[in-house]
């Protein structure tokens, strides 16, 4: 309602300025009835024509938004232009030249005698109708680009948050498992309970100093693994074996941390171990992942696990590489694939690279189309400058069709290469490419 409130006051002053502006410099008549007949005929070409594209706007508004369906927009806008500014051409010229100042019939209106004024009033409208429309473009590439900006600060926020809530669930997690250990040592063993608790400070140590971390080297992994198996095997004796074969290129790389002694816990948790079946760990490099497989020997759960040690390895490299992590299971072994990352990437930076991607040719894309728009701003705001200084200094030289034919055809073509035949064509095949190769991997 504000809105149309604005554009018809916008109108007004329109028409009052057109008014101002025919009877002091072209109307030879000075007179009230003069000024009132100007302004009525000035109000009319105003309001008709205004809010005609004004509602033809809206509706394109609705049902093809510029950031949506900006070809098909642009295109429905051009022809919208054309049809709608025709009809409410010819209406204005025939209330004004037959009702208004009855300088003519119907007949002689539609004989051709007017064709002339009603294609230089054609040409005016639509260069005034496309500024209008180039407006409201520009309007929504604001509104728009608004809403991405907040839009990817509320992912940013919402990937930081969910990175640092799966962080948290090791503390807790971790403590729980070892208590567990250390209660079963204290009645079986107490001297090795003992033992344990000073290499449980010792891990739980590492725990506290490298949960905050997105990422920590091999090395610092594996001997922090090696520490927690020596734990295990004084629990398990015989009944479980380890054994670690990592390659020294891949000890100064990164994985994230706390990964094996999860997936370790997961192990013992998931499997039978005793002396007579040991449960074989292996730790290994395999290209460019680092491995942890056993034999399986699954034992039946009486209480369903919470899923939380794989399921938060899997999120947490989710959130920081592309790389996925591997579960290989067959009759004899489970082994996990974990990607060995050659840097430390930002977890967040890394969520948005793809975003950042897509937003650099977004922009890219945007910048064209303002380019385009620009151009077509310009070319209605000094096209009707040029008509206006040839009809005033020389009404019997008509020279404005130069400029007016060249630079439109210039306009015209600027748009071709943007909204149909530029850059926009490999782009349109590059998607559809990538659109049918994600279909046929959904398969």
């Amino acid at each position: 309602m504000m809105r149309i409130r604005k554009e018809l006051l916008v109108l007004t002053y329109v028409s009052i300025g057109t008014t101002l502006f025919f009877f002091l410099f072209i109307n030879e008549e000075k007179s009230f009835r003069a000024f009132y007949l100007t302004f009525a005929i000035s109000s009319m070409y105003s309001f008709f024509i205004g809010l005609g594209n004004h509602f033809v706007n809206e509706l394109l508004n609705k049902k093809f938004p510029w950031s949506e369906a900006t070809t098909k927009r642009a295109v429905l806008s051009i022809i919208s232009l054309l049809v709608v500014n025709f009809l409410l051409v010819y209406v204005c010229n025939y209330i004004n030249f037959v009702v208004f100042q009855k300088s003519a019939t119907p007949e002689e209106f539609f004989s051709g005698k007017y064709n002339f004024t009603n294609w230089f009033m054609l040409n005016i409208t639509l260069l005034i109708s496309a500024f209008l429309h180039a407006k409201g473009f520009m309007d929504e590439l604001k509104k728009t680009s608004k809403k991405e900006v907040v839009e990817q600060k509320l992912i940013a926020k919402s990937a930081n948050a969910q990175f640092e809530s799966l962080k948290n669930q090791l503390d807790p997690h971790f403590l729980f498992n070892s208590l567990n250990v250390l209660s079963s040592l204290i009645d079986e063993n107490p001297v090795q309970a003992q033992k344990f608790t000073a290499s449980m400070s010792k891990i739980y140590r590492y725990v506290l100093e490298q949960k905050d971390k997105e990422l920590v080297t091999v090395e610092d992994e594996i001997e922090f693994a090696k520490i927690y198996c020596d734990l295990l095997k004084t629990r398990f004796e015989d009944s479980v074996n380890f054994e670690f074969h990592v390659d020294k290129e891949y000890l100064k790389k990164f994985v994230v941390p706390l990964s094996l002694q999860l997936l370790l816990e997961n192990c013992i948790k998931h499997n039978l171990a005793t002396s007579s079946k040991p449960l074989l760990i292996r730790i290994f490099t395999e290209g460019d992942t680092l491995c942890i497989e056993n034999n399986l020997q699954i034992r039946e759960q009486i209480k369903e696990s919470a899923g939380i040690g794989l399921a938060n390895i899997v999120q947490r490299y989710s959130l920081l590489t592309k790389k996925n992590v591997f579960i290989e299971k067959s009759e004899d072994y489970f082994k996990v694939k974990l990607p060995i990352l050659n840097d430390k990437p930002n977890a967040i930076s890394t969520i948005v690279s793809d975003d950042e991607a897509v937003y650099e040719r977004a922009k890219k894309r945007v910048k064209e189309i303002k380019g385009f728009y620009g151009n077509l701003i310009s070319y209605c705001v000094v096209i009707p400058f040029l008509v206006v200084l040839n009809l005033i200094t020389s009404p019997k030289n008509l020279w404005f069709y130069w400029p007016m034919l060249g630079w439109g055809i210039g306009v015209a073509s600027h748009g071709l290469s943007v909204f149909a035949i530029g850059i926009n064509w490999e782009e349109k095949k590059i998607r559809e490419i990538l659109e049918k190769e994600n279909r046929n991997h959904g398969k």
